[in-house]
């Protein structure tokens, strides 16, 4: 359901465009940093039991 946004759709529907878009690269990153930590922390870990 899409409420009647008139002559602000395009600026509307472009602010969410570019917040989902800003969202996703953020929660991308964030896990890929965390694979990246958590492959370091196992490598120290492996390292330090042998």
């Amino acid at each position: 359901m899409m409420p009647e946004l008139g002559k602000y759709a395009l600026s509307v529907l472009s602010a969410y465009g570019a917040t989902a878009l800003i969202l996703s690269a953020l929660v991308i990153y964030v896990l890929r940093r965390s694979a990246v930590a958590k492959a370091a922390l196992a490598a120290q870990e492996s390292s330090e039991d042998g």
